[in-house]
């Protein structure tokens, strides 16, 4: 979201890694010409006594589909106890998956992956047949290892091999998690599966460049705290880099040291709640006039269409090496880009995003997705990272093409979404959303909606629900909710109306 002045909210808008076992099975149907070729990758992520996770990843090498059925046979009795990114069922030793209303469309050359749950007895043999709508594809399976004429002892395990399953399945880890990426899941240390589901907490973005103070609001542990009793797991701290570098515009006071150091202990606090710190460049300098402008100020003022070469970097950089040591900071890079406000094609507008430079109708020189993951990694830091798309984040249709390349194998992608946003409904969640979150974990870094009511964002939690995503809603700051979405009328953590409706969903998601 971006601001107005003080205080009054702006509206503007598993291929799974780890330990595992692969098979791959490629071919196509044998004297069915019409029937699609087919590539299959078999998976296990994590395996225990008892139970496992996998997931089966399926390329269309032929003619696209409208909708498909997977098909194969546990050759050991194993039973899908769940599963997801497509309708599991099973009949004896017979798997079947179809497609979800948001996944059916299959064009050649895509790739579509279904995860699951199973338990096992006695071997967990891989499957080695697969069928998609009934055609088998070709398995090519690898050349058994001749039989030794002396039978070879087996040894016995012992609690080090490397070959006997945990004992039980992995728990979440207990507090702030240290979080990573697994095909298009998050983890934490322990392999678990995690959603990022909480609040934003605006004021650190804003409050320091007005001269008004560094947080709106108290940031103490009560307030935290309060946070914490909404069942949130999650807190999105935005920030000001004018007033992280210690720039002469900003207040002595409010700047350089002083304001990284209230940052650090709100993270602090944030954590010895048990929640996740995620902090994010939101406000950045460069003079933009153009379509959609926020401001005519060349200081972080307002919220600008793409971070800046001259001080975006330079801010990572610093907050990466300030954060390098714990995994338990999330890094979100930029809030809102809109470079194609400024440009007439989603060419310009996505290769802007990535690449950065001189960009068309911006005036100063741009900072890319990929600079600002390269100043973190160039740090060290291995923190997950959010990476938002275009339109104010709430365009990521072609965010797979263009994504940046992240060394550490750590980056989501971030998306934010209102009610009165382009992509504000089940149709386009399921085009353009449905496809990166097959592929990459997908994190709604802001929900919300100027209603003062809930509906809208009931939809968007039960969209993003049964896909197991995360999001967090903003904003934790006492305004006015017919002026902006605000959460609370009380730093107590007293709802709006808005707020209602998320605070008893997370307390139904994660107890009350």
């Amino acid at each position: 979201m971006r601001h107005p002045p003080r205080l009054t909210a702006l509206l503007a808008g598993a291929a799974l890694t780890a330990a595992s076992t692969a098979l791959a099975l490629s071919g196509s149907a044998s004297g069915a010409a019409a029937a699609p070729a087919c590539t299959v990758e078999y998976s296990v992520a994590g395996q225990w006594a008892g139970g496992f996770q996998g997931a089966v990843t399926v390329t269309n090498n032929s003619a696209a589909l409208s909708g498909w059925s997977l098909g194969f046979d546990f050759p050991a009795g194993q039973v899908v106890s769940q599963g997801w990114g497509g309708k599991w069922s099973q009949s004896e030793k017979s798997v079947t998956v179809v497609n979800e209303s948001w996944n059916g469309a299959l064009g050649t050359g895509a790739k579509v992956t279904a995860g699951f749950i199973a338990s096992w007895r006695g071997a967990n043999t891989a499957p080695t047949a697969f069928t998609l709508d009934g055609t088998p594809c070709d398995t090519d399976t690898p050349t058994p290892t001749p039989t030794p004429t002396t039978p070879t002892p087996t040894p016995t395990p012992t609690p080090t091999d490397p070959t006997t399953p945990p004992t039980t399945p992995p728990a979440p880890a207990p507090g702030a998690p240290e979080l990573s990426v697994s095909g298009n899941r998050l983890t934490d240390q322990n392999g678990a599966t995690r959603r990022l589901l909480g609040v934003n907490r605006s004021g650190g973005e804003f409050m320091c460049v007005q001269g008004h103070g560094i947080f709106d609001g108290p940031v103490d542990d009560a307030s935290v705290q309060a946070i914490a009793d909404w069942k949130a797991n999650t807190v999105r701290i935005p920030l000001n880099e004018e007033c992280w570098l210690g720039l002469d515009n900003i207040k002595p006071e409010y700047r350089g040291t002083n304001y990284i150091n209230a940052v650090k202990d709100l993270v602090g606090r944030v954590i010895a709640h048990g929640m996740t710190p995620v902090v994010e460049l939101h406000w950045t300098y460069g003079r933009y006039a153009g379509n959609s402008a926020g401001c005519a100020d060349v200081h972080a003022s307002c919220q600008k269409p793409m971070p800046d070469a001259r001080y975006s970097p330079a801010f990572w950089s610093s907050v990466a090496d300030t954060f390098r040591n714990d995994g338990r900071v999330v890094f979100d890079l930029f809030n809102e880009p809109y470079p194609d406000r400024a440009t007439s094609t989603a060419g310009q507008a996505w290769t802007c995003w990535r690449d950065g430079g001189t960009c068309p109708g911006i005036g100063y020189e741009v900072a890319g997705m990929q600079d600002l993951v390269d100043a973190v990694r160039a740090t060290g830091a291995r923190n997950l990272l959010l990476v938002p798309g275009l339109a104010y984040s709430n365009d990521l249709s072609q965010w797979l093409t263009y994504r940046p390349t992240d060394p550490a194998g750590r980056t989501a992608a971030a998306w934010h979404v209102y009610n009165f946003n382009t992509c504000a409904d089940e149709t386009c969640w399921t085009s353009t959303l449905a496809p990166v979150a097959a592929q990459v974990p997908l994190v709604a870094g802001e929900i919300g909606e100027n209603t003062c009511g809930h509906a809208f964002v009931d939809r968007v939690m039960k969209w993003f629900d049964d896909r197991a995503l995360s999001y967090l809603g903003w904003t934790w700051n006492t305004w006015n909710c017919n002026s902006g979405p605000a959460l609370i009328t009380s730093y107590d953590g007293t709802p709006t109306a808005f707020g209602i409706g998320l605070r008893d969903h997370l307390r139904t998601l994660n107890g009350n």
